[in-house]
Parts: structure tokens; C-alpha cells; sequence
């Protein structure tokens, strides 16, 4: 495997610690992360420009698989940053069988609830679900014009080490926000290295959600939390009076339960955090929240 992976950051940080391949190529636009990520692969600065993707396409020569994990851009013109400027130069490559793009559950918008999967509609709300949905179908065009294998992989709310609800309650900065009916699915970033793992060795192409089996409340998660460290939960607070970030906020506007199904029974995914309450006492039992 020869894989390059754009745009390394924590989700694609994890898979391709556990993909450990041969020879790997990651991207990302600070310097400074660059030198803390040069052990992990050969490290170039991509930040969609078309210069920056001439000074890429020398490392494309070989590649066999490309995980995506850049945000679109948003705007009239919105879409995936990679295939205007280095879709041809991939397209040339006759080494690569797979490639691998790291969406959100947030294309769906919203359902009031309801379960989704990947044959329902998507209902996107903000600028960036709507740059997403046309950035899938920009790398599923691909795939199909090219005959490369293409998963897209819509990922529900990220968490793991550094990021969660145990790390939040130690830095004072948890909130349990009361919106009645909400709820929210999760992913451990480990998980999603393995559905990267997995994508690549079936050769995977379409879509499939990667999210664990239980969607929940969100102040349930931080309770939860909060009884495993042993310490009293922070206090309910109203979610429609609650001082909230514009982005926050629009997170609350969308409701869904986001099925896994698939990932499941193409991927062979088994996961290794399949609801909260697991992963938390997992985290908290090896101390591999921080």
C-alpha cells in the first residue's frame, strides 16, 4: 500500500496509525504539524491551491489508495477542494484501487428523530452540509468515471482521546444542555480508522454511515461521564436560553437516529465502541480518554 492521505487530521491521524502502510504521503497546511506528524508519514503542505497541488502530484506516482478528510468549500461555487486541482493527475494514476472520503451524518439535516440510512434523503441545512452532499457526489462521479473504488464514509459526532465528555468535565467546560426529544449518534475515532481499514480491503464504493447503534441525549452522555469520574454533573441548562455559539446551535437544529446497517453487513465493520456507555468505561478504565 503506498497511501496518501489529505488533509491529516484526527480522524485520519488514527487510520493511518492503524493502517500502518508501506509507504505513506499526508498533507496538511501548518508547518507546525507538519514536524509533529513527519514520523507518521511524508509530510507535504496541501492547502487546495493549485500550486500547492502541482508541488503534490510528484508524490502521487504509485499510489494505490488516497483517504480524503479535507473540508469542502463553501459558497456558490462550493465542493470538494481536492478533484479540481489534482482529480486529473488521480485519475492518471493506474496504481490507484481505492479511495477512501471522510463525510458527516450532517447531510441528512434534519428528520425530527427519525431513523435514517444511506437510502434516505438528504435534507441539508447549514453551508457546510450542502458543500458536503456536493463534494460526496463530486467523489462518487469520480469513481464511477475513473472505475477507482470510492467509500464515502458520513461520520456521526467524533470522540476519543483529547475529545470527549470525561475530558470536558476535568477542564470545567461541560454543559448539559436540555433540548427534549434531541439526541445525537456517536463515533470513536477508532472506529473510524477501522472503517478505513475496512473500505480498503473490500474495495468498497457507495455510502455508508459509520456511527455506533445507540443515538442518545446528549446530557445522558455527560451525566454518565460525570458518574464514572465520581464528580457531580453540571447543572441542566435550558438549550433556548442557553448562550450558544451560531455553529453549536445549528447542531441542535437537526435531529436524527442514524443507522449503521450497512457498514456492517458490506464493510464487515465490527465496532469496537458501539454506544457510549461501553466506550466511556472503556476510555476511563485504560485512562485513554486524555
Amino acid at each position: 500500500m503506498k497511501l496518501m492521505a489529505l488533509g491529516l487530521g484526527y480522524s485520519a491521524t488514527a487510520a493511518l496509525r492503524r493502517l500502518a502502510p508501506k509507504e505513506a504521503i499526508g498533507t496538511t497546511r501548518s508547518a507546525a504539524k507538519a514536524a509533529a506528524l513527519a514520523q507518521l508519514a511524508d509530510m507535504r503542505h496541501f492547502d487546495g491551491s493549485r500550486e500547492a497541488a502541482e508541488a503534490l502530484r510528484p508524490a502521487l506516482a504509485g499510489v494505490t489508495h488516497v483517504l480524503v478528510s479535507i473540508a469542502p468549500a463553501e459558497g456558490q461555487d462550493g465542493g470538494d477542494r481536492v478533484l479540481p486541482v489534482l482529480g486529473e493527475a488521480l485519475a492518471g494514476e493506474n496504481s490507484l484501487v481505492s479511495v477512501a472520503y471522510l463525510s458527516t451524518v450532517g447531510v441528512y439535516g434534519d428528520h425530527g428523530g427519525a431513523w435514517v440510512d444511506e437510502t434516505s434523503d438528504c435534507r441539508p441545512k447549514s453551508a457546510r452540509s450542502v458543500a458536503r452532499v456536493k463534494a460526496e457526489n463530486e467523489w462518487l462521479a469520480f469513481g464511477e468515471r475513473t472505475g477507482v473504488a470510492v467509500s464515502v464514509l458520513r461520520l456521526s459526532g467524533i470522540y476519543g482521546p483529547g475529545r470527549n465528555a470525561l475530558v470536558n468535565l476535568a477542564d470545567g467546560s461541560a454543559r448539559r444542555l436540555i433540548k427534549p426529544g434531541q439526541v445525537f449518534n456517536r463515533i470513536h475515532v477508532e472506529d473510524i480508522a477501522a472503517a478505513v481499514e475496512r473500505a480498503f480491503a473490500t474495495g468498497a464504493s457507495g455510502l455508508f454511515n459509520i456511527t455506533d447503534d445507540e443515538p442518545a441525549p446528549p446530557q445522558d452522555v455527560v451525566a454518565y461521564a460525570a458518574e464514572l469520574m465520581g464528580v457531580p454533573p453540571p447543572p441542566e441548562q435550558d438549550f433556548e436560553t442557553a448562550e450558544l455559539s451560531p455553529m453549536a446551535r445549528s447542531f441542535y437544529g437537526e435531529n436524527k437516529r442514524v443507522a449503521n446497517g450497512r457498514s456492517k453487513s458490506v464493510l464487515g465493520l465490527a465496532y469496537a465502541y458501539p454506544n457510549y456507555r461501553a466506550a466511556f468505561a472503556r476510555m476511563w478504565a485504560e485512562g485513554s480518554w486524555r
